[in-house]
């Protein structure tokens, strides 16, 4: 018997960022995933297929937004998708624990006129907090199939399937019951037709818009929604359908359909929560003190210094037993390769490249994992947010929002993903300013430089030193959007913020476990892949020249090159050849200047008792001090990013011009701050 396949269902799943729209997406595809970017934009855009009850799926995952209105690329993106006729069922993927800010996006879809199936994810997060929500009120109040689901858990799954193949032809609401207290003295009676009813004034406003566009464009399908639209001055709806009725657009009506939108949010979930207040005030309690205008940045810094504390301390525990285990390990290879007769010069190659590269940043590794385990706990427990928020009256000065600061902050971590968060903003002058000071934030790679060298010259200053890279950074990166902004002061545009306040919870630890060995994960491939062939490239540089085979570094390639660019670093106290070879060679990766300063001096364990004592020893030998040291750590945090950040670059802005005059900035910036951090010292010192 041959089944007869039904056409293929065309769903979209939509939702806030971080809502677990992405995970419930690929708990229903698996590995049936097809990623490419959204036509004409770098936007990430992911498809997969599954059957169901002989009925076959086209799932789409859109990228996260807050709401209809396009702003960013994201939302301009799922909101073509959605207008578009490509689409069945919208299925709108809430977090349950956050209902008020996920309803206002459910709104809008309503108000769409399409079919709407709201999917409550993370459930099992509300039960936890001791809250309860009304599944069978919800609907009655929406107006849509509520169906409650756990993307982590896969529960709820087949259901929500059932409902989107039921629902995909519902193109008027459910019944709705509402319990309004207020009488409305509006002509029609809206509340048992729309969802979202709004004030009489507003009414008014909207039938009269919607009369004037079926007059003008009788071709318009969802009049409500168009006229909506024109009364918030949305600038896609304004260009695609002028009307010009003065009478009835006299200004923009935005702020009031947000506010209204959100007074019937508390109504509904004044009906169906339970148990949230006790929460929310631990939360208002915690922001009256973590967000004070004044308190707020002064706490960070705090908190970033305690971060620092502990990476030293803890991680430097840690990292004793690496080196240890580093010393032996590279004792026994040379102990085995003489056993064995192998040639000097692949003994050399060996231990004084690939092992005395390659593991001199393996035993950092203790001090990367702290860093990204307190990381990933402000992250979860809700406090990054804040940053973002507190941030966002020092940014606005300088011509950007505090979402601005959202990449800076991600910039902590690794520049890649930082620079591809610059999506969020809302225009493009905006971005490209963001991808240019971000770098400037120091990233994880750059901490085994600040570890090594504060270490070798500052001794029982070393966290203080490394800390002030940090602080540093930001300082730099402020300032460099301050001139930017001064520059550019006639095309900045006001940008307000729109960011997620969670409430704070206590971390979860499979979130923290996922995040850390993420980071992890990435910094051994990249020991095991970049750093080691960087290492063998340095070691060649370093061992052959014009001549061959060169027992004298002197004579080497590397020798040459580092040389030739003395003249550029000497004014900024790094006139040694190879501190100029080991920059050049930390393009490739910020971590390879330490790798390539134990192969440059020669050293298989740098980071052991006996290798900082001759790592110190030969650089005094050469006229290096703690002036120098510092230079170099100003010089490594602020000039050109890694190649992976440079290639990230080129893919966001599609330009290979921009990408080099990024490159060539942050080189200029940091040659000026270097300069005058090195000068003043000598004045001081």
């Amino acid at each position: 018997m041959v089944v007869t396949m039904a056409h293929q269902l065309s769903i979209g799943f939509v939702g806030n960022p971080n809502c677990g729209k992405t995970t419930l997406f690929n708990a229903y595809t698996g590995a049936n995933l097809k990623v490419a970017n959204w036509p004409g934009v770098t936007v990430e855009k992911k498809e997969g297929r599954f059957q169901f009850h002989d009925q076959e799926y086209k799932l789409v995952d859109l990228p996260g937004t807050y709401s209809l209105t396009s702003y960013t690329m994201e939302e301009q993106v799922s909101r073509q998708y959605i207008l578009s006729d490509d689409v069945d069922v919208i299925i709108d993927v809430a977090d349950a624990s956050s209902l008020e800010r996920n309803l206002y996006l459910t709104l809008q879809l309503i108000e769409l006129g399409k079919p709407v199936i709201l999917a409550l994810n993370m459930m099992d997060i509300v039960e936890k907090r001791g809250m309860e929500i009304d599944t069978h009120r919800l609907p009655e109040m929406l107006g849509i199939p509520v169906i409650p689901v756990s993307a982590r858990r896969k529960t709820g799954l087949d259901i929500l399937m059932h409902a989107a193949a039921h629902h995909k032809d519902q193109h008027e609401e459910m019944p709705l019951i509402h319990h309004h207290t207020q009488q409305t003295k509006h002509a029609h009676s809206h509340h048992k037709e729309f969802v979202m009813v709004y004030s009489d004034e507003l009414e008014d406003k909207i039938d009269l818009v919607s009369e004037a566009l079926k007059a003008a464009y009788p071709e318009i399908d969802n009049l409500r929604w168009h006229a909506i639209k024109l009364l918030e001055n949305d600038r896609e709806i304004c260009e695609k359908y002028p009307l010009h009725r003065p009478d009835l657009l006299e200004r923009s009506y935005e702020k009031d359909i947000i506010n209204q939108k959100y007074a019937f949010i508390r109504e509904v979930l004044q009906e169906v929560l339970v148990n949230k207040e006790q929460k929310a005030a631990i939360t208002d309690k915690a922001d009256q003190l973590f967000t004070h205008r004044f308190l707020g940045l002064p706490i960070f810094l705090v908190i970033m210094a305690l971060v620092f504390f502990l990476t030293f301390t803890v991680g430097d525990w840690l990292k004793s037993y690496f080196e240890l285990g580093l010393e032996l390990f590279s004792s026994g290879v040379l102990s085995g390769l003489k056993s064995l007769q192998v040639p000097d010069m692949l003994i050399s190659l060996l231990v004084d490249g690939i092992i005395a590269g390659v593991g001199g940043i393996l035993t950092f590794l203790p001090n990367i994992f702290i860093l990204f385990l307190a990381l990933a706990f402000l992250e979860d427990s809700g406090y990054m947010a804040r940053v973002a928020y507190v941030m966002d009256g020092i940014m606005g000065k300088l011509g950007l929002s505090g979402r601005s600061f959202i990449p800076m902050v991600l910039g902590f971590g690794c520049s890649v993903p930082a620079i591809m968060a610059s999506r969020a903003l809302e225009n493009k002058r905006d971005r490209y300013k963001t991808m240019l000071i971000t770098p400037f934030m120091s990233c994880s790679a750059r901490l085994p430089i600040y570890v090594l060298f504060s270490g070798l010259f500052f001794e029982e200053y070393a966290m203080l030193a490394a800390f002030s890279m940090y602080v540093l950074g930001m300082l730099v990166a402020i300032l460099c959007a301050f001139l930017m902004h001064l520059i550019d002061r006639k095309k900045t545009q006001e940008n307000a913020l729109l960011i997620e306040l969670p409430e704070y919870k206590a971390p979860s630890a499979h979130t923290i476990f996922i995040y850390v060995w993420e980071k992890v994960k990435d910094y051994l491939t990249k020991a095991g892949t970049t750093i080691f062939f960087a290492s063998i490239i340095m070691w060649f540089l370093l061992n052959f020249g014009p001549s061959g085979f060169s027992g004298e570094m002197s004579d080497t390639f590397g020798s040459l090159l580092g040389k030739a660019l003395v003249p550029f670093f000497t004014p900024i106290g790094l006139g040694f050849w190879q501190i100029a070879v080991a920059l050049i060679a930390g393009i490739s990766a910020k971590e390879v200047v330490v790798s390539s300063c134990a192969v440059l001096f020669g050293i298989s364990n740098i980071t052991s008792d006996a290798g900082m004592a001759a790592m110190a020893a030969s650089l005094t030998g050469i006229g290096f001090s703690a002036l120098n040291a510092y230079a170099l750590m100003t010089f490594s945090l602020l000039y050109v990013p890694c190649a992976a950040t440079l290639a990230t670059i080129k893919k966001e802005t599609g330009s290979w011009g921009w990408t080099g005059l990024c490159a060539l900035f942050q080189i200029c910036v940091a040659w000026v701050v270097t300069f005058l951090i090195y000068h003043i010292g000598l004045l001081l010192f």
